[in-house]
């Protein structure tokens, strides 16, 4: 357990609104800062931050809680993880041993040193006369020695147990080897992962080693071969090469298909190349992007599923807002192979000359239609003003307008009409998809995360709500609340887990601020609180309010007997008869 007064310091020197604009653009609205959520895909702002009490809410997806909340869920660590990180970036010195309090912490760390130390054996295997024939597959694909040091870049012995013993002579256990995924469990038991492949480190942010890409060397298996999900990895959201990309001095990124490619256009000396982990982008990914670039190269294969991943792509950095525009490689099909037949100077002409997602869908319906037929000229205009309707600059569309019109020797008035036509039904389906948001919203706003207990108890359960919202504004207020309710009243287990938690600290005469309950409450029992505190600026909790919704509670004891009574088959019945006469003669 941390220091009250660590935690104490941590509060004063970790601003919320300093904390979270170092990761997303907040707008002052009122007496709180508004913007996108980073939690969840949105066009709309619904994230919001609240200076007065240090706590962020997103009336979108839920998300909540203290600016440690916030460092767990964007960075994906642990309780004690984050507390470090804050400690580090405000200039404070974590208490002696903290970390020793979380097991989990602790379990990240023995892994993080598995694959330090993986990482050490399968370069040391590249370097050694058993990894010949991965090196000179490296060098044959054009890659050098500096190149290969400075990505750490290995080679997984073959046969199934050359880590596996090395790990062991090192001290580490069978059960951490396998949180860490460096081997599996097999029949015969754990053996390696990897096997006769070229290894390929997966550095984090912080540095450290958190998993491995592995390149087969023979037909036997799949191809590629990734680390699964782990104490320390999400693949979900980890970039390949950001680590070295985000200190990069040359504009944006580059984003890549895989690891060849990365590394090939690094060398080149294009340093601001990442690629995703053998998947397509997922929103995690580009939203970490957008926290060290405004806009993308998409530097993706130039064959059908390079395209099309493409198009997804684009969609998803359209969503989180980052600029993006598209590689468009002839005569090679990808970036490695590029470079290796036309050199640095034409790949740095290529990333000059790449499209925006408008150009590049205009080249690609120029391939679909044949504008010379009237047919093909017609198709052609539609699916170009349907694209043209989606641009929100006037100047930019009137800019494609004119160059499509003399492009096909047709009147730019035509094409105006045909997008005023598309921008009514636009408007239409928006004013209708608003209505239906801004009812989900006000339902959100009102019932934080919706649940099945909060829905068919909703008058007890918002009784529940101010009662915690009063012990949070007013912790006096416990002894009130204390001496005429239980947690037995509360209808709904989050809002129980919640009174308990609250109630712990106050009997104990401990502050219940939204920092004070970070190491107790889950993510998603902060965002909960988070919620219920949201309401402040309408909310009351004067004495005479606070009385009316603990009398709520106490009401749905009663109710609560009826509803139980009204279910009593006859014997139970008559045994609960037999019980109140007792109570009663007893009074007597």
């Amino acid at each position: 357990m941390l220091p009250e007064l660590f935690i104490q310091q941590l509060k004063q020197s970790c601003d919320m609104e300093r904390i979270v604009s170092g990761y997303l653009p907040l707008k002052k609205k009122g007496r709180y800062l508004v913007g996108l959520c980073p939690f969840h895909s949105e066009k709309s702002p619904s994230f919001y931050v609240y200076p007065q009490n240090q706590s962020f809410y997103c009336f979108g997806c839920g998300a909540g809680g203290d600016v440690i909340t916030f460092i767990r869920r964007i960075e994906n660590l642990e309780y004690m993880e984050a507390v470090k990180l804050l400690a580090a970036r405000c200039g404070l010195e974590l208490p002696m041993d903290s970390d020793q309090s979380d097991e989990r912490s602790m379990l990240k760390k023995r892994v993080l040193e598995i694959n330090r130390e993986s990482a050490r054996f399968f370069h040391s295997c590249l370097m050694s006369e058993q990894g010949r024939q991965a090196y000179e597959y490296l060098i044959s694909r054009g890659r050098d020695r500096k190149t290969i040091r400075h990505f750490g870049l290995g080679y997984a012995p073959a046969g199934w147990d050359g880590l596996l013993n090395h790990l062991r002579t090192k001290g580490f256990s069978d059960n951490d080897m396998l949180e860490a995924n460096v081997v599996t469990k097999g029949k015969y038991g754990p053996h390696d992962r990897f096997s006769n492949r070229v290894i390929f480190p997966i550095i984090d942010l912080r540095g450290n080693v958190v998993a491995f890409g592995g390149r087969a060397l023979d037909d036997k298996g799949a191809k590629y071969l990734n680390s699964s999900d782990t104490p320390v990895f999400k693949k979900s959201k980890t970039l390949f090469a950001l680590n070295f990309a985000k200190t990069s001095k040359r504009p944006g990124l580059i984003l890549a298909e895989g690891y060849m490619d990365v590394i090939a256009i690094h060398q080149a000396g294009f340093d601001n190349a990442v690629a995703t982990l053998g998947t397509a982008l997922t929103e995690e990914q580009a939203r970490l992007i957008s926290q060290y670039a405004e806009r993308v190269v998409l530097a993706y294969d130039s064959d059908g599923p390079g395209q099309a991943a493409t198009k997804r792509a684009m969609n998803i950095f359209d969503e989180v807002g980052v600029k993006v525009s598209v590689l468009s490689m002839t005569g090679a099909k990808d970036p490695d192979e590029f470079i290796k037949k036309y050199g640095t100077e034409r790949f740095a002409m290529l990333l000059d000359n790449s499209r925006n997602p408008v150009e590049f869908e205009l080249s690609k319906l120029r391939t679909t239609h044949d504008t010379a037929q009237a047919d093909g000229k017609v198709g052609y205009l539609k699916e170009a003003c349907k694209l043209f309707a989606g641009i929100r600059n006037p100047v930019e569309r009137e800019v494609y307008i004119t160059q499509t019109a003399n492009e096909l020797a047709i009147s730019p008035q035509a094409i105006k009409a045909q997008i005023e036509n598309l921008d009514k039904r636009e408007s239409y389906r928006q004013r209708k998809q608003q209505r239906a948001d801004t009812n989900i919203y006000i339902g959100r706003m009102a019932a934080a995360k919706d649940d099945l207990q909060r829905r068919t108890n909703l008058r007890y359960a918002m009784a529940e709500e101010g009662v915690l919202f009063c012990l949070m504004k007013n912790p006096d207020s416990y002894p009130q609340v204390s001496n005429r309710v239980s947690e037995q009243d509360f209808v709904t287990d989050i809002n129980r887990q919640l009174y308990l938690a609250l109630s712990q600290r106050l009997e104990q005469g401990q502050t219940v601020e939204m920092i004070d309950l970070s190491s107790q409450l889950s993510p998603e029992l902060m965002g909960r609180i988070s919620a219920i505190m949201a309401t402040a600026p309408s909310q009351r909790c004067d004495e005479q309010t606070l009385g009316d919704y603990i009398a709520r509670l106490i009401e749905h004891r009663s109710v609560k007997t009826e509803r139980e009574v009204a279910q009593m088959d006859d014997n139970d019945l008559g045994e609960y008869v037999k019980q109140l006469a007792a109570k009663k003669n007893r009074r007597s």
